[in-house]
């Protein structure tokens, strides 16, 4: 996901409205995400679904190594002889 471009991503809710295809293509074209606000504030973000998918993945794999480091930090970790051992078990099943 390419970074914010501040004077660029940064629309109100009435300028979106008036522009959606406009603005939908924007954020297919560039993969920048566009920040939507109302009031004056950030009040949502859109963006393209190909990048929300890479986001997602990447936070999933990101919560799983913090769980792993934390269990490795219980000491519920197995070595890596055990690890290798156990799946040579399974492969050979």
């Amino acid at each position: 996901m390419q970074r914010i471009q501040l004077a660029e991503d940064i629309q109100p809710l009435s300028e979106f409205r008036a522009n959606v295809a406009s603005f939908i293509e924007k954020v297919r074209k560039t993969k920048r995400p566009l920040v939507i606000t109302q009031r004056g504030k950030s009040a949502a973000i859109m963006m393209d679904v190909v990048e929300y998918e890479k986001l997602i993945e990447k936070l999933e794999l990101l919560t799983d190594i913090h769980i792993a480091e934390s269990q490795l930090k219980r000491g519920e970790g197995i070595s890596h002889e055990e690890a290798k051992n156990q799946i040579s078990g399974k492969i050979k099943k």
